[in-house]
């Protein structure tokens, strides 16, 4: 079997988990052979990494004729073009989430998320989705959607139960929450399209969206998103400089609460929730409600090992997980994280499916059908009415 030779654009904290996952991929030939990135990092990172090539360009990086895959790990209002571009080079595309967004046209108001209509928003990430898509489909190459939590056991045990049961899916419940993101281009709109909803959000109903989707094919029936209620706030807005100790979120014009309820088809329903004030780590969560059952898929955090640690000191080489502001105390560790957040399952399969040509489990139509609810949701909250889809 040839070499499968990869090349990433970005060199921040998703590069790492990706770097660590390609490292880990059996039974296909693997190699991360070029990183692409604007600043000084990049030499470190590859450095650390031994990746032979370094570029200062996306440009560069898709002219090398040696890579068969780029890998975009950069912000997300550079994503669409990114796809774009190296597909049409000639390389298949793994991208990480949001596939699409809104981030400001020349005339916008600034800022964007404060003044450009939310249903202009929808028309408009519509619009260049399609297009998108368009130029994907004409290139022959895959795309590989990086939504790591279709992938994660506690989701893909859930997909295979649903398949043997074939119960109806009732309702289901996710949330991605934390006490907020340490970067400054999460409080922008322009930057990351939208708030908590779409960047931390986006997970959970790409899962509930799965799983939906996994329910329709075994009982054979066709189940789409009929409709999306929403609601947004600030819920930090109104704090103190000195009650911003433990809480990151700090919005110029997105939000740091959102929630949206998705009505399928068939009458069933899904709620997402997401926010930048949780206290006490990161919470990936789906809860599934079934004719025949209940399922909770508990990804972060979860009981493998529960830690109660008095010295903080002793344990500052020690992970503990993502997002809490102390060791000590009672902790839920997290371990295999990669693992058990479906980081390593998802590139297995997207190297799977270079290598063979089949499409990966995380794929255009959910990335896609995420962004469009996704987006229902942020005109629905504004407009405080049901969007019909």
């Amino acid at each position: 079997m040839a070499r499968i030779r990869v090349g990433i654009v970005g060199c921040g904290f998703v590069s790492e988990l990706h770097m660590h996952a390609f490292r880990r991929v059996y039974g296909v030939d693997v190699e991360v052979a070029a990183v692409a990135a604007r600043g000084d990092h990049v030499v470190e990172f590859a450095d650390r990494h031994d990746i032979p090539r370094v570029y200062r360009s996306f440009a560069d990086l898709i002219a090398d004729a040696d890579l068969d895959v780029i890998d975009i790990c950069t912000p997300p209002n550079l994503h669409a073009g990114m796809i774009v571009g190296a597909m049409q080079a000639g390389k298949h595309v793994i991208c990480e989430k949001p596939f699409a967004g809104y981030f400001g046209r020349e005339g916008d108001e600034q800022p964007i998320g404060k003044h450009v209509p939310k249903a202009l928003m929808y028309e408009r990430v519509i619009e260049e989705m399609d297009a998108t898509r368009a130029a994907i489909e004409r290139t022959g190459k895959l795309f590989m959607y990086a939504e790591d939590w279709i992938y994660a056991p506690a989701v893909t045990k859930t997909a295979e139960i649903i398949r043997a049961t074939k119960d109806k899916i009732l309702f289901m419940k996710g949330e991605e929450s934390h006490s907020g993101s340490h970067a400054a281009h999460a409080a922008q709109w322009a930057m990351t399209g939208g708030g908590s909803l779409i960047r931390m959000g986006c997970h959970p109903l790409s899962a509930v969206l799965y799983l939906k989707q996994v329910e329709a094919k075994a009982r054979g029936e066709t189940i789409r998103v009929a409709s999306v209620t929403g609601d947004v706030g600030n819920v930090t807005a109104g704090l103190k400089p000195e009650e911003r100790g433990y809480i990151k979120a700090n919005p110029v014009d997105v939000e740091d609460w959102g929630t949206l309820t998705a009505t399928f088809s068939d009458g069933t329903k899904a709620t997402v929730f997401s926010g930048d004030m949780i206290m006490g780590g990161v919470r990936n969560l789906i809860e599934t409600y079934t004719s025949g059952g209940s399922l909770f898929a508990n990804i972060t955090p979860n009981t493998h090992l529960m830690s109660y640690q008095t010295s903080e000191d002793k344990l500052a080489s020690v992970y503990i997980t993502e997002k809490v502001d102390r060791k000590t105390g009672w902790q839920y560790v997290c371990l295999e994280e990669e693992w058990t957040r479906g980081y390593l399952q998802e590139i297995q399969d997207f190297m799977e499916c270079v290598a063979t040509g089949r499409q990966p489990l995380s794929d255009l139509a959910l990335a896609y059908e995420t962004i469009k609810v996704n987006y229902a949701g942020y005109w629905a909250a504004e407009e405080g009415r049901r969007v019909m889809l």
